[in-house]
C-alpha cells in the first residue's frame, strides 16, 4: 500500500473552476430543470397517478443532486479557508440560489404535508418503497408548516438570518490567533494547536492554554453572544411562536425523527449517572497523584513522558486495518476516501477547526476533513470521521432524501469506529501500557456522553432564559451551574471557564445537536458489547442497519435489531460498559 501523506483535498469532481463559462452554464442548467419541475404544479391534484406522483419525486431528487454538488463544493471550499472574500462570497451566491430554488420548488412540499387528504396520501405511498418513512415524516411536519408564500418568506430571510450568523461566529472565531509563552518560548497558535497544549503532561501548560483560549473569547463576548442570543431568540420566534413546536428541543427531535420521550430517557439517565464520571476524575487525580484535579486538568495525560506521536501514513493504515479486520466490506468503503482523495488533513491558518465529514451527493464519496497533528486523540478523529463516511458510502443506494441518517444514528458509526480501534490498540500493549489507554478511553468517553448531555441540559436552559429576557452574564452562570451539576465535588472550576459556551460551534451552527453525541456513543456501547458476544457474525448485521440510512424511524430500525430507545434501561446498559472500564482502570492502578 503506497505512503499516505497529509495534504488538501481535490474538489475537481465536484467543480473544476466556479468562477467559468462551464459553472456557469451548470447553475443555468438547474434553474431550467427547476423550470421544468414548476410546470407540473397543475398535476397536483388528489387523484394524481402513482406514476406522475413518483415520476416527480425522481426529478425533484434529481435536482436536489445536482444543487448539492455545486453548493458542497462552495461549502468544503469555505471550511479550507474562511478567511477568503472570493470564497465567503461564492457560498452566499450559493446560499442564495439554493433559497431561491427551494423557493420555486417548495410548492410541492405544501401540497404533499398540508393540501392532500391522507387517503390519498396513504394510496401514494404505497408505490413509493424506501420512500414511505421519508414522506411519512413530512406529513407529520405538516403541522408545524406554514403556508407557501410565509416558507418562501423564511427561505429567503434566513440567507440574512441565522445562515449569515453562523458565517459570522465562524468569520470571527477561526481568525483568532493565540500568542502564548511556553517553557519560555513564546509564539502564536491557531485554535486547533492550543488545543493540543491543553492535553500537555504539564499542569502549567495546560492551565495558559486553557486560559489564553478563554481570555480570546472572553474579550469577544459581547458580539458572540449577542449572535448566540439572536440565534436563539430566532429559533424560538419562528419555531415556537410561528410554527407551533411544544419547546426549543423539540424542533430538534422531530427533526431528526425521534420522539421526545426517547431523548428525555436519554438526557435523564446522563444526568443520574454523572457520579460514574465524578468518580472517574477522583481516581484520575490519584494517579496523577493531586488533591484535586481543576478544570484545566480534564484532559491531562497521566504520564510526564512525552505522547506517542503518529505519522499520517502509520494512522490511516492503522485505521483502515481496524475497520477491514472487523468488516473487510466497510475497509474498503475507508479507503476510497483516501484513494480519491477526498480528505483535507492539513493545518494552515484560515482553516475550519476541528474535523467533519461531508456527504455530498449517494454517488460521490464523502469529503472528510481533519487538523491533523500526529495525536493519538487525531487517530480516534480520523477514525470518528471515516465512520461517518463508511455510513454514507454503506447506504449509497439510496434516495438522496433518505441517504443520511437522522442525526441521532448519525454519530453511531462514528462512534463504533473508535470502539474498535480502541479494543485493537488495548489489546495490543501490556498491562502497565494498559493505563494510559484506559484513562484517556474514558476521557473521550466523557467527552462524547457526558459532556454532550450537559450542553444540552444547558441548552435546554439557555434557550428558555433567552426567552424569558435575558443577559450574556445570565447565560454564563447558567452554564456554571451546568458545570457544578456534572462535576460536583470531583474537580475545582475557575470562573474563566463561565464563558466556554462561546467556544462551542455546536451551540451556534445547529442548536441542540450535541444530544446525538451521547446517542450514539451509548448506543454504539451496546452494540459493541453485542459484537463481542456474537464475534465477526454481528458484522452483517451492523452493515446492515448503516444500510438502512434514513429509510426507516430510529426507533423501529433499532427495533428490528432487539433495541428498545425509548426505554431508560437500554441507556443504562451504556454506562453499565462505562462503569466496567473504570473498574478495569482500578484494577490496573491498584
Amino acid at each position: 500500500m503506497r505512503p499516505f501523506k497529509i495534504g488538501k483535498w481535490n474538489l475537481s469532481e465536484l467543480v473544476v473552476d466556479p468562477y467559468s463559462p462551464e459553472f456557469k452554464r451548470r447553475l443555468g442548467a438547474i434553474d431550467l430543470r427547476v423550470k421544468e419541475f414548476e410546470k407540473n404544479k397543475k398535476n397536483l391534484t388528489p387523484s394524481i397517478s402513482e406514476k406522475k406522483f413518483t415520476a416527480m419525486l425522481h426529478d425533484l431528487e434529481e435536482i436536489s443532486e445536482k444543487f448539492g454538488i455545486v453548493a458542497g463544493y462552495a461549502s468544503l471550499e469555505y471550511s479550507s479557508d474562511t478567511q477568503s472574500d472570493k470564497v465567503t462570497s461564492l457560498l452566499t451566491k450559493m446560499r442564495k440560489f439554493g433559497a431561491e430554488v427551494d423557493n420555486r420548488t417548495l410548492f410541492f412540499d405544501q401540497w404533499w404535508k398540508k393540501q392532500l387528504d391522507e387517503k390519498n396520501a396513504k394510496r401514494l405511498m404505497r408505490h413509493t418503497g424506501e420512500l414511505h418513512e421519508f414522506l411519512k415524516h413530512k406529513r407529520v411536519l405538516a403541522r408545524y408548516s406554514l403556508t407557501e408564500p410565509e416558507e418562501k418568506i423564511i427561505n429567503t430571510l434566513d440567507v440574512t438570518g441565522h445562515s449569515a450568523l453562523v458565517k459570522i461566529y465562524d468569520k470571527i472565531t477561526n481568525a483568532f490567533q493565540f500568542t502564548v509563552k511556553v517553557d519560555g518560548r513564546t509564539r502564536t497558535y491557531t485554535r486547533e494547536e492550543l488545543t493540543q497544549l491543553v492535553r500537555s503532561p504539564k499542569a502549567k501548560t495546560r492551565e495558559i492554554a486553557y486560559k489564553s483560549l478563554l481570555s480570546q473569547f472572553d474579550k469577544n463576548k459581547g458580539v458572540l453572544g449577542e449572535i448566540y442570543q439572536n440565534i436563539a431568540t430566532n429559533w424560538r420566534d419562528e419555531c415556537i411562536q410561528i410554527r407551533g413546536y411544544s419547546s426549543p428541543i423539540s424542533v430538534r427531535n422531530i427533526g431528526n425523527d425521534v420522539d421526545d420521550k426517547t431523548v428525555e430517557s436519554l438526557i435523564s439517565v446522563c444526568r443520574r449517572n454523572s457520579d460514574v464520571f465524578r468518580k472517574f476524575f477522583s481516581l484520575k487525580g490519584r494517579i496523577l497523584k493531586v488533591k484535586k484535579l481543576r478544570r484545566y486538568d480534564l484532559y491531562a495525560p497521566i504520564e510526564k513522558k512525552e505522547e506517542k506521536k503518529y505519522t499520517y501514513d502509520n494512522a490511516v493504515k492503522t485505521v483502515l486495518q481496524t475497520l477491514g479486520n472487523f468488516s473487510p466490506t466497510l475497509g474498503e468503503f475507508a479507503k476510497k476516501v483516501f484513494v480519491e482523495n477526498h480528505v483535507d488533513s492539513q493545518i494552515r491558518p484560515g482553516k475550519r477547526s476541528g474535523a467533519f465529514c461531508s456527504t455530498i451527493a449517494p454517488k460521490i464519496t464523502p469529503f472528510v476533513l481533519l487538523n491533523f497533528k500526529g495525536r493519538t486523540n487525531d487517530v480516534f478523529t480520523m477514525a470518528h470521521e471515516l465512520g461517518h463516511a463508511i455510513h454514507s458510502i454503506a447506504a449509497a443506494d439510496k434516495s438522496i432524501f433518505i441517504q443520511e441518517a437522522p442525526l441521532p444514528l448519525a454519530e453511531t458509526a462514528s462512534t463504533f469506529s473508535e470502539m474498535l480501534l480502541f479494543d485493537r490498540i488495548s489489546n495490543q500493549v501490556s498491562e502497565k501500557e494498559q493505563q494510559p489507554i484506559l484513562v484517556e478511553h474514558i476521557d473521550d468517553l466523557y467527552a462524547t456522553v457526558g459532556r454532550q448531555a450537559y450542553f444540552t441540559v444547558f441548552e435546554i436552559a439557555a434557550h428558555q432564559r433567552i426567552g424569558e429576557s435575558t443577559t450574556i452574564q445570565d447565560i454564563s452562570e447558567e452554564y456554571m451551574r451546568t458545570l457544578k451539576e456534572q462535576f460536583g465535588s470531583s474537580l475545582s472550576i475557575s470562573q474563566d471557564f463561565a464563558v466556554e459556551w462561546t467556544c462551542i460551534p455546536h451551540f451556534f451552527h445547529s442548536p441542540f445537536y450535541c444530544y446525538s453525541y451521547s446517542f450514539g456513543n451509548l448506543l454504539s456501547l451496546s452494540l459493541f458489547q453485542r459484537y463481542r458476544k456474537e464475534g465477526q457474525s454481528f458484522a452483517p448485521t451492523y452493515v446492515k442497519i448503516l444500510s438502512a440510512g434514513g429509510a426507516k424511524k430510529p426507533e423501529e430500525l433499532l427495533r428490528e435489531h432487539g433495541i428498545d430507545i425509548t426505554s431508560e434501561k437500554f441507556w443504562q446498559e451504556g454506562f453499565d460498559y462505562i462503569k466496567s472500564q473504570i473498574k478495569r482502570l482500578e484494577k490496573v492502578v491498584y
